[in-house]
């Protein structure tokens, strides 16, 4: 198994507010909150467009050989340029599975205007078979291939009527699920300089979406019910190692 799940959280890019709206002389708080009270006049909509996200964090899960790690890419300090860098040069070294709930639909179209602006380059990401012929039938970039599976928009058919919160579907299944946390919360979390709770967050986010794929595999019998155990007690036993609270909480709350 080499697999790579992954979530990302992100901000209102106040640098790009300031040019767009003409608000210089702002604080990044009173910037960020127009880019949502503008955008919300105009839709009704509280969630900015994808080109308008800052990303402020990547937690990742990696699954290879006998061992299972997460983690966020970078440290509380990095900025956006290195923990993207950092993404897909994982994705260029280890040519996984990519992982992710809705991430055909959010995370990696941010992932591509953000690595646009930054002017970072992801050859194997990008490739469709012009590098390696492999590529031409199962790339990252195509909807029904399987090097990037969106486990939202498989499980709901492709249709946007059976989409479903990754929270409920981790909770159906027994996994913990979101643990008092949740994106809404990631704005205001950043502004009181809680980047190490964001971070905590989406690493809990990365689990819950790695733990329903093992649910998947089963599902579709790329897994018995004896290697989906096993597959579920190395997770067990990879994040109680790392002794975070966080982690422990997550374990806590996981059923049987």
């Amino acid at each position: 198994m080499n697999c790579f799940a992954f979530d990302i959280e992100t901000i209102p890019d106040t640098e790009f507010g300031k040019e767009m709206y003409d608000l210089n002389g702002l604080s990044d708080k009173d910037i960020g909150n127009t880019m949502l009270f503008k955008h919300k006049q105009k839709t009704d909509s509280d969630f900015l467009p994808l080109c308008q996200h800052r990303i402020v964090a990547i937690s990742v899960a990696l699954r290879r050989g006998e061992s299972f790690k997460v983690w966020s890419l970078g440290d509380q300090s990095s900025d956006e340029l290195e923990i993207i860098k950092r993404f897909f040069d994982g994705v260029e070294k280890y040519i996984p599975t990519l992982l992710t709930w809705n991430g055909s639909g959010f995370d990696l179209p941010v992932l591509h205007y953000r690595a646009l602006k930054h002017g970072i380059q992801a050859q194997k990401y990008w490739d469709t078979g012009a590098l390696d012929n492999n590529f031409k039938f199962n790339n990252y970039l195509s909807r029904f291939h399987n090097r990037h599976i969106d486990l939202m928009d498989v499980l709901s058919g492709y249709q946007p009527k059976g989409r479903a919160a990754l929270d409920q579907i981790a909770i159906m299944l027994g996994f913990p699920g979101k643990l008092g946390m949740s994106g809404d919360k990631v704005w205001p979390y950043w502004l009181e300089g809680k980047i190490k709770e964001i971070r905590n967050y989406c690493e809990t986010d990365v689990l819950n979406t790695f733990l329903v794929y093992l649910s998947f595999e089963h599902m579709r019998g790329n897994l018995d019910k004896l290697q989906l155990q096993k597959e579920l007690s190395i997770v067990k036993e990879a994040i109680r190692s790392e002794k975070k609270p966080h982690l422990d909480e997550f374990l806590s709350s996981w059923k049987e």
